[in-house]
């Protein structure tokens, strides 16, 4: 290699070094940026609620610290134990649901190649782009008629509305799928049913765990579709946590800033111990295609 090829080389080396640098600091703002909220709710949940509201930015001193106050509080005014397994209940089934039949259903759509099944894998991504605000009242209405108004009929009615993404993304990742493979397992005698449970299901895993992920951080935190269909009394966490909003506007924010906390907790535990997952899923993809 010439002197010019060795200096160009090592310029663009120091111009990559120099671009990553750059974009390391960037994504580092921009985390701390996310995280900056999280971290102002745990701190004032620390702090009385006389205090939130004159100076959220500062730290608990000894004038403000009520230690687990809030959280005592908290959970005594919204009952949140009851509504946490309320919650676990609708996040666990809801998500189970989901991914058994979407994955079914973008399987069949995927391998079965008709009209039918083109129009039907299109009506799931129109699914993706309808707002909920379009369909809600209807939505109510009907779940009414059909006692859907319940914690088990809310888990079908998150099926309806997670299957748009969940069976668009299952396909793209059975589309990868060599049919070979299936054709060598019904070959040895496997049912259409086995060989979906033995040899495809454990295949989608990593496309698996990213929609329960995705499924998961929505269900739990979502508040509009349980306010809607579930009564007061046995509403989830984001809707015992309006409780806490009394009248004439008052808030209680000591205590609000607390459930906040241990709303959050569950989820973000459940998002890093499944990410490496994620890792993998987009590593396989990459392979695979």
């Amino acid at each position: 290699m010439s002197r010019k090829g060795r200096n160009t080389e090592i310029q663009q080396m120091e111009v990559g070094k120099t671009t990553g640098a750059f974009l390391t600091a960037a994504l580092a703002v921009l985390s701390l940026t996310f995280l900056f909220p999280i971290v102002l709710v745990f701190i004032n949940s620390f702090k009385s609620k006389l205090f939130i509201s004159d100076a959220p930015f500062q730290l608990p001193k000894a004038g403000t610290y009520v230690g687990l106050t809030n959280y005592v509080e908290g959970i005594r005014k919204t009952g949140l134990f009851p509504a946490f397994g309320r919650s676990l209940f609708i996040t666990v089934a809801s998500v189970a649901v989901i991914i058994l039949f979407t994955s079914m259903t973008a399987w069949f759509l995927t391998r079965v190649k008709s009209a039918f099944t083109n129009i039907l894998y299109y009506v799931f991504v129109f699914a993706m782009i309808v707002p909920f605000q379009m369909v809600m009242f209807t939505m109510s209405k009907t779940a009414n008629d059909l006692y859907l108004n319940s914690m088990y009929g809310l888990v079908l009615l998150y099926l309806g509305f997670g299957a748009g993404q969940a069976v668009f993304l299952f396909c793209g990742f059975v589309k990868a799928i060599p049919l070979e493979i299936e054709e060598a397992a019904m070959i040895d005698g496997c049912s259409p049913v086995q060989t979906y449970f033995h040899v495809v299901f454990p295949m989608l895993r990593p496309t698996a765990v990213t929609v329960a992920i995705l499924n998961a951080m929505w269900i739990w935190n979502d508040y509009l579709l349980p306010s809607l269909i579930l009564p007061q009394e046995k509403g989830t966490i984001p809707m015992v946590i309006q409780n806490l909003k009394g009248g004439y506007g008052s808030i209680d924010m000591g205590a609000m800033m607390a459930m906040l906390v241990l709303a959050i907790f569950p989820i973000i535990v459940f998002y890093l111990s499944c990410q490496k997952y994620i890792i993998k899923g987009v590593a396989a993809g990459a392979v695979k295609g």
